[in-house]
Order: structure tokens, then C-alpha cells, then sequence
């Protein structure tokens, strides 16, 4: 992987791994509660949008609830919308101190490992990346997102004691998805872009590095995503010193890219649902040629979505999304 990451910035054509699994699920017929709770359907599923897009790395779902029903958090499943958690697990530092730490058998965690399992022994020519989310995310899934927010100032124990039990969970986990073959993680870790630089590094990237430094080496990348960072914690994301970093819509790239190090893969960050999902295929070429061109100076760029791509996404503008980076490597 880290031959991988020099050969993608020294190469002279931009190549694009958007975060994108839901095209592949409509593709073969499946939906996404099928996807979410089936290892062989969500790897059907990636193997399908592999075959027929030309991704310099495949990924997998952005599902941020696996670790949180891990936990014991009740899911909410729909058919055809991402899951998300029904209610609050913890709500004081006793009840955290009691929460147990999860075993790799609890929920749909058997699940997603196999996932991962047969999309690498089905896909050789690229890169996989697994997926997790990040050690903040999770704790603000069990203990209640505005209810976190403001724990870190009046109930700092608690939660540094919360981040604590993620992120050994979170280790453990992926050393689990490591053992199945893949290339490389995406940490998931959007709540964090909620903090300043000070708390995303004291609540966040202080634990993303702990799980950082167990599983990158120069064979296995770890990359982490903050769809939530308006620029205010670019600067904390880097002190996990992961080999990439994703971005968000809310992020302007080239401010990204300018605070990161050149020997770091940035991506992003096109609108997965204003851009990706709503506007036309002609629309979609245009903000792509346009975030190409805004980002030309930075070898180490990588054209991706801001986000997952959601459900319901037209094939017609993720085939619009491609061409206009086919056109646009033709001119260089």
C-alpha cells in the first residue's frame, strides 16, 4: 500500500475512489437492509459496481451502525434507506463503566467480516477497503449526539471512559477486518467535525491514533474520513498520522489540500446527495471538471464523494461522474 499511495501521486492522470456500494445493490436486484445484513449480498454488491467502474480501489458500505448494535444499540432497518440507531445506550458514568466491551460475534459484525472476506477473494487487481467507524462516532451513537456535546465539558471522565471501551473494540475489530485480506480501512468519524481542533484532537484523533498505529504498516493503509470539517480540525486529523484523509462536501479541497502533507492521499469531496443523487448527468460533469480544475496542482488529490453515495443514485450520473474524469485525464 504504500508502493500503492506513490504510484497514485506520481501518477499524471487523476484516478477516483468514490465511497459508493448502493448502485452496486440496485444493480444485482437486492436492497439495502439485504445488503447490511448479508456478507455475500454486500459483497455481490461491490463486485457488481467493480466490474463496471473503473474505482482505483473498492469500498465498502459506510454503515456506521454495525459497532453501535454491536454495543446493544436497537437499529432501525428500512428496505431502501441506511439503518440508523433508535435510541441512547449509556447515559452516565456508571452505566459506561458497566457497559461491557463486545465480543467479534455480537450483532452484524460476522456479517461485514465476511463481507470483506469474499470482495477481497473476488477482487485482486485493486486495492479493498474496509470500513469502520471512528472512536467519537460511535460513542456519541451510544451516549446520544447532543447529549456527548456537552459531556465533554461537564462530564469529561465519562466520555474519555466511553472512548475508551470504543476504541478497544474498534482495535480488536479491525484487526479482525485486517485478517480477512484487505488493503486498507476507512475510519468513519463524523461527528468529530462538530469539534474544534483542541477537542477533535483530545475526543478523537488522540484514539484514532491509538487504532492507527496497531494497524498501518507499509502493506495496510489506514484513511480517515470527517465529512464534517469545515477546516477547523484539519490540523487534528493529521496528528493521527494516517496515510489519507477524506473530506467532505462542507470542505473547501483546496484549503485541504494545502494543509496537508503532499505525501498523504487527499480526497474528496463532491456532494454525494445535492450533486451525486439530485442534479442531472450534465450537472454532475460540470461540478466534477470543476473540482478537477480547482485541484490541478496537487498531485496527491483523489477524486471521491464527500460521503457515501446514497440509495437511489442513478447509474446515469455515476456514469457521468466517470466520464468527466476520462475527459479530463485525456487533456493531461
Amino acid at each position: 500500500m504504500k508502493q500503492w499511495i506513490a504510484d497514485v501521486i506520481n501518477n499524471p492522470k487523476r484516478v477516483a475512489i468514490p465511497i459508493m456500494t448502493h448502485p452496486g445493490i440496485e444493480m444485482i436486484g437486492k436492497t439495502v437492509e439485504d445488503a447490511v445484513t448479508d456478507g455475500k449480498i454486500h459483497a455481490e454488491a461491490i463486485r457488481a459496481i467493480n466490474a463496471r467502474y473503473p474505482s482505483a480501489a473498492s469500498t465498502v458500505i459506510m454503515d456506521l451502525t454495525v459497532e453501535a448494535e454491536a454495543f446493544g444499540c436497537t437499529i432501525n432497518f428500512s428496505k431502501n434507506e441506511v439503518p440508523t440507531v433508535r435510541h441512547r445506550l449509556v447515559s452516565n458514568f456508571e452505566e459506561v463503566h458497566q457497559l461491557p466491551v463486545p465480543s467479534l460475534s455480537a450483532g452484524r459484525v460476522p456479517q461485514f467480516l465476511l463481507a470483506n472476506q469474499y470482495t477481497v477473494a473476488a477482487i485482486s487487481d485493486k486495492p479493498v477497503l474496509g470500513g469502520c467507524i471512528g472512536p467519537f462516532s460511535l460513542a456519541a451513537r451510544l451516549f446520544d449526539m447532543t447529549e456527548i456535546m456537552m459531556a465533554i465539558y461537564i462530564e469529561p471522565d465519562t466520555v474519555n471512559l466511553l472512548l475508551e471501551k470504543c476504541t478497544q473494540f474498534l482495535v480488536d475489530y479491525c484487526r479482525a477486518l485486517k485478517t480477512t485480506g484487505i488493503n486498507g480501512m476507512i475510519i468513519a468519524e463524523p461527528a468529530a467535525g462538530l469539534l474544534s481542533n483542541n477537542d477533535c484532537q483530545q475526543y478523537s484523533s488522540y484514539y484514532v491514533k491509538q487504532i492507527v498505529e496497531v494497524l498501518q504498516d507499509d502493506c495496510f493503509a489506514v484513511f480517515l474520513h470527517n465529512c464534517g470539517n469545515k477546516g477547523q480540525c484539519t490540523q487534528a486529523m493529521l496528528y493521527t498520522g494516517a496515510n489519507g484523509y477524506h473530506f467532505g462536501n462542507a470542505m473547501n479541497m483546496v484549503d485541504a489540500l494545502d494543509t496537508c502533507p503532499p505525501d498523504v492521499l487527499v480526497m474528496g469531496n463532491l456532494d454525494p446527495v445535492g450533486v451525486l443523487n439530485l442534479s442531472t448527468p450534465e450537472q454532475v460533469k460540470q461540478s466534477v471538471e470543476t473540482l478537477l480544475e480547482q485541484t490541478i496542482g496537487y498531485r496527491n488529490f483523489v477524486l471521491s464523494s464527500g460521503c457515501d453515495v446514497p440509495p437511489h443514485t442513478s447509474l446515469e450520473n455515476v456514469e457521468a461522474f466517470y466520464e468527466a474524469l476520462a475527459t479530463f485525464n485525456k487533456k493531461r
